[in-house]
C-alpha cells in the first residue's frame, strides 16, 4: 500500500507499507456539504435565540469583531465576504483572539482576512495577554477565575464573534466562549482557567462535567455586552459543512453537535502503532504539535508507539513549554513538579509527559532533533524510517492506525 502523508501547506510524503499491518486509515468523517455561501447566509438569517444580524447592527456604535488567529482554520475571510455589505458602513474594529499565542505575521493576517485585509488593516488589533495595562477586571467565576479581558472588549458597544468549532483536547471543543477565554483574556486569567485542564474530566468531546468549559461559561457571564456569534464547522477539506449564529452559548452548543458528525470517528480497536499527522495550518509549531499526540492516544494500546508528523513551520512556539519540559530528567519528575507548582502551560507539559509513562513517542518534523530529545521524543528523518522501525520493534503481527488529521480527529472506540 502506498500512502500520501500530508506535510506542510501543500507537501505530501510517500509511505509504503504492507497491507497486513494497516488496521485503519482515519480521517474526519465524510459529510455532505453544500453551497458555502448559502450555508452561512442561512445561519445568519436564522439566528438561535437572538435578534437577526441586521437588527443587531442597526443601533451599534464601536462594534468589536473577535476573530481567530492563524492556528485555527476558521473561514473568517469567507464570512467577511458574505457580511461585508452589512458591516462596511459601521464603526467597527477587529481583535485577533490570540490567547497566549504571538501576534500574526503579515502573511497570516492575509490568510485570516483575505482580500479584506487592506480594507480593515488600520482597525485590526492583536491581543497581547501579557500586556497588563490593556486588561480590565470584570469579576470572578464560581471557581475563582478572575475575568480580566482586553479593554477593547469592555469599551465596545457590541461584539460579534467569528469562530469555528472542532474538538479540543481539554476544553471539549473550540469556539464560542473560547473567543473570550482564552481569546482576549489576560495571562493570569488564562492560567487560572487552564489549571483545570489537569483534571481527568477535561477532555475532548466533553462539555457536561468538563471543569475547563464550565469555568469558561461561568466567567463569560461577566461580559455585559450584546454578542452576536457566527460559528462554523468545517469538513476534512476545510469546506464549510455547517454554520450557526446568534446567542454565543446556544450557537456554540448547536455547532458542537455538528462537529461530532465530522470529527468523532469510530474505530473497532486500538493499535500497537499510531501515526498522527498534524496538518496545515495546525502544523505551525511544536506547541500545537502536542494536540496531535493528545488525540492519537485514544487509538493507541498501552506500550505502543505513537509517531507524530508535523512540519512545525515556525519552530517551537511557546518557549516556556519547551524550557519547562526539557528541564527534567524523566516524565515522572515533570508530572510531580507541574501538579504541585502550576503555572500557565504546565497542563500541556503534563499531558505531554503523561503519555511517556505508557507509550513511546517518535516524531518527524523540521525541528532540530536535539530539541525533541530534550522532551522525551525520539526524532526521525522520515516517516518511512519511523514506521519501518516501529513495525520491526512491535513484531510481524502488529497493527498500525493512521490518523491523517490528528489535531482535530478524535478516535472513539466502538464498544
Amino acid at each position: 500500500m502506498l500512502l500520501k502523508i500530508p506535510y506542510g501547506k501543500e507537501g505530501k510524503i510517500d509511505l509504503s507499507i504492507e497491507d497486513q499491518y494497516v488496521s485503519g486509515i482515519i480521517e474526519p468523517n465524510e459529510v455532505l456539504t453544500g453551497d458555502e455561501i448559502k450555508i452561512i447566509r442561512s445561519a445568519i438569517e436564522n439566528p438561535i435565540n437572538s435578534k437577526n444580524f441586521h437588527d443587531f447592527l442597526a443601533d451599534s456604535k464601536n462594534c468589536l469583531f473577535i476573530v481567530n488567529d492563524a492556528t485555527r482554520p476558521t473561514p473568517t475571510a469567507r464570512i467577511l465576504e458574505i457580511i461585508y455589505d452589512d458591516i462596511k458602513d459601521y464603526d467597527i474594529k477587529f481583535i485577533i483572539a490570540t490567547g497566549v499565542h504571538r501576534a500574526p505575521t503579515e502573511e497570516e493576517y492575509i490568510q485570516i482576512f483575505g482580500e479584506y485585509y487592506e480594507t480593515f488593516k488600520d482597525r485590526i488589533y492583536a491581543h497581547d495577554a501579557r500586556k497588563h495595562e490593556d486588561m480590565v477586571f470584570l469579576g470572578k467565576s464560581k471557581n475563582g477565575t478572575e475575568m480580566r479581558v482586553n479593554k477593547l472588549g469592555v469599551e465596545a458597544g457590541k461584539i460579534v464573534i467569528i469562530s469555528s468549532v472542532e474538538p479540543h483536547y481539554f476544553a471539549g471543543y473550540t469556539g464560542g466562549r473560547k473567543s473570550f477565554l482564552p481569546g482576549i483574556a489576560s495571562y493570569k486569567t488564562i492560567e487560572q482557567n487552564h489549571k483545570l485542564a489537569l483534571l481527568p474530566e477535561a477532555k475532548s468531546l466533553a462539555l457536561d462535567g468538563n471543569p475547563v468549559h464550565e469555568d469558561m461559561i461561568d466567567a463569560l457571564k461577566n461580559i455585559k455586552k450584546e454578542i452576536f456569534a457566527i460559528m462554523t464547522v468545517l469538513d476534512k477539506n476545510h469546506k464549510i459543512y455547517a454554520a450557526t449564529s446568534g446567542d454565543i452559548n446556544d450557537s456554540f452548543t448547536a455547532a458542537a453537535k455538528k462537529a461530532d458528525d465530522v470529527y468523532a470517528v469510530s474505530i473497532k480497536g486500538k493499535a500497537d502503532i499510531v501515526v498522527s499527522v498534524v496538518k496545515y495550518p495546525m502544523d505551525i509549531d511544536l506547541y500545537q504539535l502536542q494536540k496531535g499526540i493528545e488525540n492519537a492516544k485514544h487509538a493507541l494500546r498501552e506500550n505502543g508507539i505513537l509517531i507524530v508528523v508535523s512540519k512545525c513551520r515556525l519552530g517551537i512556539g511557546e518557549e516556556t513549554f519547551l524550557s519547562t519540559l526539557s528541564s527534567y530528567d524523566t516524565p515522572e519528575d515533570v508530572i510531580q513538579k507541574m501538579k504541585t507548582d502550576y503555572v500557565l502551560g504546565y497542563h500541556k507539559v503534563v499531558k505531554m509527559a503523561e503519555i511517556n509513562l505508557w507509550a513511546k513517542v517518535w516524531a518527524v518534523t523540521d525541528l532540530d532533533p536535539d530539541v525533541l530529545k530534550k522532551i522525551f521524543i525520539k526524532p526521525y528523518g522520515s516517516v518511512q524510517e519511523a514506521v519501518d522501525n516501529a513495525i520491526k520493534l512491535k513484531g510481524k503481527y502488529t497493527k498500525v492506525i493512521f490518523l491523517l488529521d490528528g489535531s482535530v480527529t478524535i478516535p472513539v472506540l466502538n464498544t
